[in-house]
């Protein structure tokens, strides 16, 4: 009797072991841990890359002092880029840039003037302008006034031709509009007045040029209209008419004087025959 017991002892303890596999199972559950790997995902959302897309206002400051600079060379002494004027020696020119440039060490800010006409183009300090004597174009009210002066009765001095010439060049290059349109009205000869010598003529063609210029860009018109019109002003001038009319009168006078003569040689020849 007692081994029969043993038996069934000896399976329930042969039993126990299986019993325990479950216990150890459960360990096969803590796979999660493999699933940490995907913790390493942090690098991806941390953004150093990023750092260098910061470094793009560093271009920003270069661009900055450009702006600056167009602000600066847009106005200076009261003229401003691709504006008109007149420079008194070289008649009207269009100022192309404001720039600075370095000459002996020292910075200078200069008008570039373009001369389209003349092909020719000139710097000049901003800080000479008074000095020069650069302006603005004359404004409507003032080449009316110009273009009335040409009507005008013409005034020569009777004095040396050298003398005279010099205070034409004066008047021209002065820039004073209405100045230089006396010196037009002075000089201009009609087709039935004495041709001019050529001294003459190169001061009239000088001041017609420098007049119709400015009036031809006051008035947006073309170089050859203003001719045009300056010389239909000339034609009006007192002074024209009054001599075509003198002319007329004198050729008058003499038919007259010569008839006159005539007759009176008749009735002395007539009396002394009687």
């Amino acid at each position: 009797m007692p081994n029969k017991t043993a038996k069934p002892a000896a399976k329930a303890t042969a039993a126990k072991p299986v019993a325990a596999k479950p216990v150890t199972a459960k360990p096969v559950t803590a796979k999660a841990p493999a699933a940490k790997p995907a913790a390493p995902k942090a690098p991806v959302a941390a953004a150093p890359a990023k750092a260098p897309v910061a470094a793009k206002p560093a271009a920003k400051p270069a661009a900055a002092p450009k702006v600056e600079e167009k602000k600066v060379v847009t106005q200076r002494q009261g003229f401003k880029a691709n504006e008109f004027v007149v420079y008194p020696a070289h008649g009207v020119g269009q100022i192309l840039a404001i720039e600075e440039q370095e000459i002996a060490g020292a910075k200078l800010e200069l008008f570039v003037i373009n001369f389209i006409k003349d092909k020719m183009t000139l710097r000049v300090p901003t800080a000479k302008v008074a000095n020069v004597g650069m302006r603005k174009l004359s404004d409507p009210v003032l080449v009316k006034k110009a273009l009335e002066t040409l009507k005008g009765r013409a005034r020569v001095k009777r004095t040396m031709w050298s003398r005279r010439a010099q205070e034409y060049e004066a008047k021209i290059n002065s820039g004073d509009i209405v100045a230089i349109a006396e010196v037009v009205r002075d000089l201009y000869r009609s087709e039935s007045q004495p041709e001019q010598s050529y001294s003459e003529r190169q001061l009239y063609e000088a001041a017609l040029d420098r007049l119709s210029r400015e009036i031809a860009v006051v008035q947006h018109s073309t170089e050859t209209e203003a001719v045009k019109e300056i010389e239909a002003q000339l034609a009006k001038s007192p002074r024209r008419n009054a001599k075509a009319e003198a002319a007329e009168g004198e050729a008058d006078t003499d038919a007259e004087g010569d008839t006159d003569d005539t007759d009176g040689d008749d009735s002395t020849v007539a009396d002394e025959a009687a």
